[in-house]
């Protein structure tokens, strides 16, 4: 005959506080688990990826990127998307953010600059880029949504001062961001692209030529901190590491300032 073992109550009192110190713990290291939410603009997604990368090294903290035109990732922080950290190609739009209440103060991380880039003989071998656009054989430029990519915006205002947007305009191919922009014109959708310097000086931006553009300005861009973010701590450290001498070396090695 089998005799059922009997458990005291102080085993049980044992069993239940275990099992309330595991319920607990299970949310914390699900959470531990997840990534820090970043929502970064396409122009700075190739330095960016390093920086993640060295941080996590340095820190054992993850991250998790979203890459976007600056204009599609302030649209999905209003509308309340789980990012932890936005770093945005331009200085307003965090300033807006922050203005709603919505972000911390923003503050500068990087200086970028906007080039024409192009991988054939229709745009390499000219005195400048207003050459190059001018050159036969040139039919189609991709330039960023000068709605929403503060990049795009900006060669657009490059254009219009050289008098050559009018000119260009039916040969424009309008990408979602200047990321898409750099595709496009890899890919030989278009014979080139207006984008970030950082693509240019990238492997596959190596294969072409650049020029850079004196009539647009340098492009100041600004990160903040999302007041929704769960990880303040981490965040903050991620925010702190991106103008870390690590970070400078990644973002100068890159073209920015």
């Amino acid at each position: 005959m089998t005799r059922s073992r009997k458990t005291s109550p102080l085993s049980h009192r044992i069993l239940g506080i275990c099992a309330v110190v595991l319920i607990a713990l299970c949310p914390a290291v699900s959470h531990a688990a997840d990534g820090l939410k970043a929502a970064v603009a396409a122009n700075f997604m190739v330095p960016f990826k390093e920086i993640a990368a060295a941080f996590e090294e340095q820190t054992k903290i993850k991250v998790e990127a979203t890459y976007s035109s600056t204009g599609s990732l302030y649209g999905q922080i209003v509308n309340g998307a789980p990012y932890d950290v936005f770093l945005s190609a331009d200085e307003e739009t965090p300033r807006s953010l922050s203005e709603k209440g919505v972000s911390e103060k923003p503050f500068l991380y990087a200086t970028g600059r906007v080039v024409l880039w192009g991988a054939g003989k229709e745009i390499c071998g000219a005195k400048n880029w207003k050459e190059a656009l001018k050159r036969n054989g040139v039919k189609k430029i991709a330039i960023a949504n000068p709605v929403t990519a503060p990049y795009g915006a900006t060669a657009e205002t490059a254009l219009k001062k050289s008098g050559l947007w009018k000119e260009m305009s039916d040969r424009m191919v309008i990408a979602q961001n200047v990321g898409q922009s750099f595709q496009y014109a890899v890919a030989g959708g278009t014979d080139g692209s207006f984008c970030a310097l950082s693509a240019a000086l990238s492997e596959p931006g190596a294969r072409g030529c650049h020029y850079l553009i004196d009539e647009a300005p340098p492009i100041r861009q600004a990160a903040c901190l999302l007041n929704r973010t769960a990880r303040k701590n981490d965040a903050s450290r991620l925010l702190m590491f991106l103008n870390s001498p690590k970070a400078a070396e990644i973002k100068k090695r890159y073209g920015y300032f």
